[in-house]
């Protein structure tokens, strides 16, 4: 049980703007003396969030609690809390001493006591001497100092920093990330601090929470945000990562790349579908015999402090294609009332048996319509002399009011390309389209595989498919008759590694980790 005072608990806020929803329920506590980073890209809520603890927005639904109290109802200059903003929104008519003496001379308070209270601020923000300063003439970094003492001046319980430092400059930021930690510590109250910079939060925080489309992804500190990341999402957002998709077969035993490996999680289901995340840091280069797998160096790239390396475990898979780019082959009936085309095309010997007009009809890329309202209307019949072995056939579509065209379909033993390695195989299909349904294809790199008939699976297990990608140089916008190549291919896996050794590009290495190096994470849900 945690001892310490909970000073904040937010019990599922709901922020709708309009249709968006921005906020999606989120339940946080955040307890006395820490600083807490809510960490995320844009849009994610972090700011949001923020301002409705700051008293600026109503959340939808939920409750807010601070010190016990539920605050709702507590306009924001009566909430033991103080914001400092992005823009710090200094008042540029006044002194840098009548800047933070502002919320104590509202309170009435005597002279003497606002005088050791602003001096003790300018001591702590490291400007003293600088009372009497035109805040308009003092650097970002000092503006921010003054904007910091401006809200701590106040003695609030909870210090509220709106992305405070994203306006410095890069050594300034990375001076001032230390110097907040700093007061944070001497004065001894809660900050809430909101960035979307991974670093920043690493470096402050006692607690980081990780957020993502109104969600909270993950609660932690550092240490477990970064080394036990709950999923993708934040091994992705928080450091560089090495993610590969896996199954868990039991407690301690987890395989990826058609390799068991030893690991140290535990509470998984039995070959569970998972991901795997390796820090580029936990991996060694080492001989290819010491290796637990091998690869071939790719690139290598010098940082400064260590050179980033690229190994290549699993070679990816390849295969072109030719776009053969033909004539408008369409066909209009007398009347002009309906027209019809089709395209050649290729069948793999394989695919013959039990193929139907339904299939031909799609593989032929068939249609009918009419021309005036451009609805279409149904291919009646479909008549071939297809057989069950390779040569050259013909194939006629025909409407219901005897509009046909006829094409050619080649059936071919089609070769396979393995990647025994990679433990699988890729095939495609040359094909035959038109420069129009190339330019018109609303979705290009999905229409390519349909139309190529293009596949990659598991040699191991034929019913695991295997992500294909496209890449082809030409313009869909401007084709004219001709062959085009299209290529086909599946990712393999690439390691990158963080070393202080140079190795050569070309070289073939081992790598090793250890069983404690591997952390597994929940699958996420799209």
């Amino acid at each position: 049980m945690d001892e310490r005072k909970k000073i904040i608990e937010f019990k599922h806020i709901v922020k709708n703007f309009g249709d968006a929803v921005v906020l999606k329920g989120i339940d946080l506590d955040i307890y006395e003396n820490e600083f807490v980073t809510l960490l995320g890209p844009s849009g994610c809520g972090k700011t949001t969030l923020l301002r409705i603890l700051g008293g600026f927005l109503e959340p939808n639904e939920g409750q807010v609690i601070l010190d016990g109290e539920d605050i709702k109802n507590v306009p924001p200059y009566k909430r033991e809390l103080n914001t400092v903003f992005q823009r710090y929104a200094l008042f540029p008519h006044m002194n840098v001493y009548d800047n933070i003496a502002f919320g104590l001379k509202i309170k009435k308070m005597s002279k003497d006591v606002i005088d050791q209270k602003v001096m003790r601020m300018l001591k702590l923000i490291g400007l003293e001497g600088f009372e009497k300063k035109d805040v308009t003439l003092l650097s970002g970094g000092q503006q921010q100092r003054v904007a910091i003492a401006r809200a701590l001046v106040n003695e609030p319980k909870v210090l509220l920093l709106d992305e405070p430092l994203s306006a410095l400059d890069h050594k300034l930021r990375k001076e001032m990330q230390y110097e907040l930690k700093r007061i944070q510590q001497e004065v001894g109250i809660t900050f809430i601090f909101v960035t979307h910079d991974q670093e920043e939060a690493l470096t402050m925080s006692d607690k980081i929470v990780v957020m993502n489309k109104g969600e909270i992804q993950q609660v932690g500190s550092p240490e477990e945000i970064y080394n036990e990341p709950v999923n993708r999402y934040v091994a992705q957002f928080i450091g560089e990562s090495n993610i590969v998709p896996a199954i868990m077969l039991e407690d301690e035993k987890v395989k990826f790349d058609d390799t068991i490996f030893d690991c140290v999680d535990k509470g998984f289901k039995d070959n569970e579908r998972v991901d795997v995340i390796i820090r580029p840091e936990d991996i060694d280069i080492v001989p290819v015999e010491k290796g637990k797998m091998t690869g071939e160096v790719l690139s290598v790239l010098f940082k400064g402090v260590h050179y980033e390396i690229m190994v290549e475990t699993v070679p990816g898979t390849t295969v072109n294609v030719n776009m053969h780019i033909v004539g408008d082959n369409t066909k209009r009936s007398e009347d002009g009332k309906e027209m019809i085309s089709a395209n050649d095309f290729y069948l793999d010997l394989e695919d013959m048996e039990g193929i139907d007009d339904t299939e031909i009809i799609a593989r032929a890329g068939a249609q009918a319509w009419n021309p005036e309202t451009d609805e279409f209307t149904s291919i009646a019949h479909v008549e071939t002399d297809l057989k069950q072995e390779t040569g050259e056939y013909h194939v006629t579509f025909s409407t219901s009011n005897g509009l046909e065209v006829t094409r050619k379909i080649w059936v071919i033993d089609q070769r396979v390309v393995e990647n025994k390695k990679a433990n699988e195989a890729i095939s495609a299909f040359n094909f035959f389209k038109t420069a129009d349904e190339i330019a018109e294809s609303q979705a290009l790199d999905t229409d390519l595989k349909v139309w190529a008939n293009a596949q990659a699976w598991k040699l191991d297990d034929e019913d695991e498919n295997v992500e294909l990608f496209v890449d082809y140089d030409f313009d869909p916008e401007n084709l004219k008759q001709g062959i085009y190549k299209v290529t086909f291919s599946t990712t393999g896996r690439e390691f990158k590694i963080h070393t202080t050794d140079y190795v050569e590009e070309g070289k073939e290495v081992g790598l090793t980790f250890n069983p404690e190096d591997i952390h597994v994470m929940e699958k996420m849900g799209f």
